[in-house]
C-alpha cells in the first residue's frame, strides 16, 4: 500500500460502532488487543 494514496476515512457513528464490535470480536478469539484502522483511497491519487 502507497501511504500518499490513502487517508484516514472519515466513518458514521454507525460504521464506527460496527468497525469497534469487530475489533471486541477479534479481541476476544485471539485474546490480543487488536485495533483496526480504516483507510480510504485518496479520489486525487492515480
Amino acid at each position: 500500500m502507497d501511504n500518499k494514496d490513502y487517508g484516514v476515512a472519515q466513518l458514521s457513528e454507525e460504521t464506527l460502532g460496527k468497525l469497534q464490535h469487530i475489533e471486541n470480536e477479534l479481541r476476544q478469539e485471539t485474546h490480543e488487543d487488536i485495533i483496526l484502522i480504516a483507510y480510504k483511497k485518496d479520489e486525487a491519487a492515480h
